[in-house]
């Protein structure tokens, strides 16, 4: 069982990163291993070409990644992303975003998980990444 609900953690976001909290992400999923958010897109999202930028997917995974960590730990709002890797594998449709990610490994210090990235829609994946992130130490 999740220690923060949803509405918990885009509260969370709301007050400790203003910047994200307008997206307009939402959460459609949570459990303690796993995540399913949405990204609405809009035209600040896109690149030339009409395909969604690659910032914008890698940050779908950080934040979504954090999000699910938080769900699980708590509001432990220093815990940072140590290493992402990101396989961008086809054109993103400019639609919304579907991210899925899972929690694989929760140890004291650091977390492991991967991240997958679907426009709304389409069967096949636009981006699977691998995430890592440290854990502060309790004080």
């Amino acid at each position: 069982m999740p220690v923060m609900s949803p509405a918990d953690l885009l509260e969370f976001l709301k007050e400790h990163f203003p910047q994200a909290a307008h997206l307009g992400l939402a959460i459609e999923h949570l459990d303690d291993e796993t995540i399913r958010i949405r990204l609405p897109t809009h035209e600040r999202h896109l690149r030339p070409g009409g395909t969604i930028s690659g910032p914008t997917l890698m940050w779908l995974v950080d934040c979504g990644f954090y999000l699910l960590l938080l769900g699980r730990l708590g509001p432990v709002a220093l815990a940072v992303t140590t290493n992402l890797n990101i396989n961008f594998m086809r054109k993103p449709e400019p639609v919304d975003l579907i991210g899925e990610g899972r929690l694989m490994k929760l140890g004291k210090t650091l977390a492991v998980g991967d991240f997958t990235i679907w426009s709304d829609g389409v069967k096949d994946p636009v981006a699977h990444a691998t995430v890592t992130y440290a854990i502060p130490p309790k004080r």
